[in-house]
């Protein structure tokens, strides 16, 4: 996908959440990963930060350097055919200035969109104050109307002894984000039915929830629930981890390759996936 493109799959990428069925992102974190996901069906290319940066040696977190985050993005629009959206945490960037300019590289080169958070202030557990994602929020809209704003809060990321308050506060900085100028909300880590529907219920954005674990609901049962889109985030890499584990091991320990062998896709099918030009 080139830049050139972005304007009519960005528009895509907003239909798509408001078609009858929810948005599923199975998420890539490299271009051969993006590849198999669009080849099995997927309409859109979401990113996992924690993927992309455990593919490239570091802890999930901001601790790749941003240049990496863009070179591996970059890459994965070199070979996408459907809109792609960025997991960016809190911005990569120390102010917001900084965030903007890594959001306007990403816009050059063809992204739809971007999942950002609020997340915890730095070298603490405490949940970042909304005010600072607001004001990013706002900066971003001004560098492209269209371009898709997924407001991510981690109001059920961080320790809470009132439940109830952390409910009731998830849909209040959903409002404040959507004045800002988000068009979506996620909120991993709600795993209640119940509260999916409340807050689908009390904000009027598309709401976005987790379904990467072990525990996950079937799709059908959270679109009951409200949700109009489902990320699978960095499960599916830690599905491909343990099976590369499981690989080792039965090589190592029992010398024999039968579930490398059942599981392989065939080389010549894997370079059809890739344009034959640079």
């Amino acid at each position: 996908m080139q830049a050139s493109e972005a304007r009519p799959q960005t528009d895509l990428f907003h239909r798509l959440h408001s078609g009858p069925d929810p948005l599923i992102l199975v998420n890539a974190w490299d271009a051969a990963s993006a590849r198999i996901v669009e080849r099995a069906g997927a309409k859109a290319i979401g990113t996992t930060s924690a993927g992309m940066a455990w593919a490239l040696g570091y802890a999930d977190g901001e601790r790749m350097p941003v240049s990496d985050l863009l070179a591996a993005c970059a890459r994965i629009c070199r070979v996408a055919r459907v809109p792609v959206t960025v997991d960016i945490e809190r911005g990569f960037g120390r102010d917001t200035q900084a965030v903007c300019d890594v959001v306007r590289a990403l816009i050059d080169m063809g992204v739809a969109g971007v999942n950002i958070e609020d997340g915890t202030l730095p070298g603490t557990r405490q949940l970042a104050p909304s005010e600072i994602l607001c004001e990013r929020i706002g900066a971003l809209r001004q560098l492209d109307a269209r371009f898709f704003i997924n407001a991510r809060t981690d109001t059920y990321f961080v320790a809470n002894d009132d439940p109830t308050a952390r409910y009731e506060d998830t849909p209040r900085r959903a409002r404040l984000y959507a004045s800002a100028g988000a068009d979506g909300i996620f909120v991993p880590g709600m795993a209640s039915l119940e509260e999916i529907a409340g807050v689908a219920g009390a904000v009027t954005l598309p709401v976005n929830v987790y379904a990467g674990h072990t525990k996950a609901p079937a799709i059908d049962v959270l679109a009951g629930a409200g949700a109009r889109r489902i990320s699978l985030g960095c499960g599916p890499l830690q599905a491909a981890l343990g099976l590369l584990g499981r690989i080792a091991a039965e090589a190592f320990d029992n010398g024999n390759f039968r579930t490398m062998s059942t599981e392989m896709l065939p080389a010549g099918e894997i370079n059809a996936l890739f344009p034959s030009t640079p």
